[in-house]
């Protein structure tokens, strides 16, 4: 199997742009079926009503919360094996994939035993009440019991992209969404017409077949990673030994990354509390946007996916040329991308906000939110790339910094002063996010120029 990740690397160096189509499109389409299943899940639940929406609405910074440490830490997991692997360090990056298993079961255990006893606290505090936070915690006490199972599962995905294995993720992801969409129907619906053999659950339904399904996918990994040993990596947790080096290597990217993420939950949160304000639907419409804003850059985080494991591999390996080749090339095919697609979004908003509902108040908040915001999905794209560039160069906290002074230093604030100092529409929270955007995008460029500069003088390359 090493034979197997060396020519993986030589390959990549012999056609760098292929490389990056190479692993990006079964990012893409892992992440398209992903997209596919929230999609899904959201017109099922969006049949419950619009405080159904709102329910689970609330519950996504907890998510993100949780997710934000799952995948920060495991970007960082990416970038770490992909160095090691360039620097043909093999015994290094399995024992990086093993410090991966260790904070899986840190982050799972954390959040189950949190989301159990204080969910429906958290809830409340970021500002649902009445029948929504019933609906809420409706959901959150049934999915909290998955939670172990995503966080393996992500920490799982991101050592088999730390060594450029792309496709076994996206299989294995397909099947848990499959699997997730049959049973939404199947458990939130009493399903008359059928013969009423749904369970009729609800929101609770949509969570247990999210548990199922993660159940499902968290054994195929075991299976395939520990009895099959399927990987390049090899895992010997009975020997393991935690490294400082080692943790720090992670650490230092995957820490910014997550706490980054953190921080944008804490932003979604507020965003809530304030729409709140306006009524349950614009929550919903937030919602439902956002939704579409995960279809909108799913090839965009499918290229900045691919950039961290090519990035770091070349890097680790010191090939400068194709580092720079690599680089510009990503970043150039993720605006080119956007540009199309924030066009579409623009002129068809009114289409694809009407799949997820048929709340006519729902509908217009979620489409004056995507004409405005699909202005600046292009300068928010080359951001979210350049972010994946600094972490495969190992450096995670330009990222941090430039969260945020996105989040918290310009786009929540803005938010709360246009909303109840200046009791402003809700337009202008989207205005708050665009001025945000357009500064994260300003910054992101120009750090990852004077990071390549640096890297180039140092190797004699010319830019």
């Amino acid at each position: 199997m090493e034979s197997d990740s060396g020519s993986r690397l030589s390959s990549f160096l012999e056609n760098p742009k292929k490389a990056l189509w190479t692993l990006a499109v079964p990012i893409m389409f892992g992440m398209g079926i992903h997209t596919l299943y929230n999609i899904v899940d959201m017109l099922f639940i969006g049949r419950l009503g619009g405080d159904a929406i709102a329910g689970v609405a609330f519950n996504m910074p907890i998510f993100f919360l949780m997710l934000g440490l799952t995948m920060g830490l495991g970007s960082g997991v990416t970038a770490s094996i992909a160095r090691l692997i360039g620097q043909k360090n093999k015994s290094g990056a399995d024992n990086s994939a093993e410090h991966a298993i260790a904070m899986a079961a840190c982050i799972s255990g954390v959040f189950t035993l949190l989301g159990l006893y204080y969910g429906k606290d958290i809830l409340a505090i970021f500002g649902a009440e009445g029948n929504i936070l019933t609906l809420g915690w409706d959901y959150l006490s049934m999915i909290v019991l998955g939670l172990p199972f995503m966080v393996f599962s992500g920490f799982f995905r991101s050592i088999l992209a730390g060594e450029g294995d792309m496709k076994f993720p996206m299989m294995v992801a397909g099947l848990g969404t499959i699997l997730n969409i049959i049973l939404d129907p199947i458990f939130i619906f009493n399903l008359e017409d059928y013969g009423n053999i749904g369970l009729g659950m609800g929101v609770k339904g949509a969570a247990l077949a999210t548990v199922v399904s993660q159940l499902s996918v968290f054994l195929i990994f075991i299976y395939m990673l520990f009895i099959k040993e399927h990987a390049y990596i090899s895992f010997n947790l009975k020997a393991f030994s935690p490294s400082k080096i080692i943790l720090w290597d992670i650490v230092k990217v995957g820490l910014p990354a997550s706490l980054s993420m953190i921080i944008m939950a804490v932003g979604q949160g507020v965003f809530n509390k304030i729409l709140i304000q306006y009524s349950s639907q614009t929550v919903a419409a937030y919602q439902v946007a956002g939704r579409l804003d995960m279809l909108i850059f799913l090839p965009i985080f499918a290229i900045a996916g691919a950039m961290t494991t090519l990035v770091g591999m070349f890097y680790g390996a010191k090939e400068i040329r194709a580092l720079n080749q690599i680089i510009r090339y990503g970043i150039l095919s993720a605006f080119l991308i956007t540009l199309v697609s924030s066009t579409f979004v623009y002129l068809f908003a009114d289409i694809f906000s009407s799949w997820f509902t048929r709340d006519q108040e729902i509908i217009d908040v979620s489409v004056g939110f995507l004409r405005l915001l699909s202005l600046i999905y292009p300068l928010v794209a080359i951001a979210i790339t350049s972010g994946r560039v600094m972490q495969g160069l190992g450096k995670g906290l330009p990222v941090l910094i430039i969260t945020i002074i996105r989040v918290l230093g310009i786009s929540a604030p803005l938010a709360i002063y246009f909303s109840f100092i200046l009791e402003k529409p809700v337009e202008w929270n989207w205005y708050a996010m665009m001025a945000a955007a357009a500064v994260s995008f300003v910054i992101a460029i120009y750090w990852v120029r004077f990071e390549l500069n640096k890297i180039n003088q140092i190797h004699g390359e010319v830019i």
